[in-house]
């Protein structure tokens, strides 16, 4: 819609170019529409082109409504009823910040609930009492999706990401995006980690497990002995994570390993046995057959696939 952040926007389209990248394939695209066809000026001056005019059309692929500023300005009977129509086919619908409006408009949320950005929700629940706001960053309710804004936006893709291709991917999309200072790991404090978006994590604890993960790759602590060091029992240990990251400590500590050894395999021409020592596995063959469970191929395959004629390529 007219008006949109440039930062909405990147929100979306940016972990899935992230995860096409890193999965060396081309998981996801994207079409940007407008409601006439005319390049949509951004609330920074930058102007961005759409390939056509939105058409509700017999498509199945996912609509992502996003708006940002002035959402009734440009909201028309037409689109209104185009919207109507959308939701017939469409396998979801996702209204991205201010776009959870144009969706309540067209009553895409009636009986469902809604997340939006804390300066709207109290005049939301005013004008739509049918529909549940809550204060969650994201909902994902069916088929409707609705978002507060720009960093939650981005915490929604990790999840759908996290949905479709595991969490490794999940995890290694979402590192990409926070900055992790050129210091050697033993030396970084729990808050220079890099961590998935959801994790904007309050609990010490967890912070302290998390720290332990990322310096221990080689040789992996047991969860044991990480539940001693931050003072807590392993059954505790195990609930922090859920609550906190909605995984358990030991598939957020795989997905680490492999992410590690991903880079690896990618990026060196380093043995396969020797990568799986590296990255804390027992021999060739567990490596092989957890790297497989999470990518879907082979280390080897990874290999050939991105690393045509022998050169080797950069992972980031």
């Amino acid at each position: 819609m007219p008006e949109t952040n440039l930062i909405l926007l990147a929100s979306v389209i940016e972990p899935l170019r992230a995860a096409n990248r890193i999965a060396g394939r081309r998981l996801y695209r994207w079409t940007l529409q407008s409601p006439d066809g005319a390049a949509i000026e951004t609330t920074s001056g930058v102007s961005i082109a759409v390939a056509s005019a939105f058409s509700p059309g017999p498509s199945h692929d996912p609509l992502f409504i996003l708006s940002s500023y002035h959402w009734r300005r440009g909201l028309s009977a037409t689109l209104r009823r185009q919207l109507s129509q959308a939701a017939r086919f469409r396998s979801l619908i996702a209204g991205i910040e201010s776009g959870s409006w144009l969706m309540a408009e067209a009553s895409l949320l009636d009986g469902g609930a809604a997340a939006l950005h804390w300066e709207d929700a109290e005049e939301f629940a005013a004008a739509y009492p049918q529909i549940k706001v809550t204060s969650a960053r994201f909902v994902i309710d069916g088929k409707r999706i609705t978002t507060g804004g720009p960093l939650p936006t981005l915490d929604l893709m990790l999840e759908l990401i996290r949905r479709e291709q595991g969490y490794s991917l999940a995890l290694e999309v979402s590192r990409l995006f926070i900055y992790e200072p050129d210091r050697p790991s033993e030396t970084l404090s729990s808050e220079a980690l890099p961590l998935v978006a959801p994790m904007r994590l309050r609990d010490e604890r967890v912070k302290a497990a998390l720290a332990l993960m990322e310096a221990q790759i080689e040789t992996p602590v047991a969860l044991i002995r990480i539940a001693k060091r931050i003072g807590v029992s392993v059954r505790r240990l195990q609930d922090l994570f859920q609550d906190s990251l909605g995984v358990t400590p030991h598939t957020h500590y795989l997905a680490l390993r492999l992410n590690a050894a991903r880079r690896r395999v990618i990026e060196t021409t380093a043995p396969l046995a020797d990568i799986a020592a590296a990255t804390g596995f027992n021999s060739a063959a567990a490596f092989s057959r957890s790297y497989r469970a999470h990518y879907r191929e082979s280390p080897r395959e990874t290999r050939q696939r991105l690393r045509p004629q022998g050169k080797m390529a950069r992972l980031f």
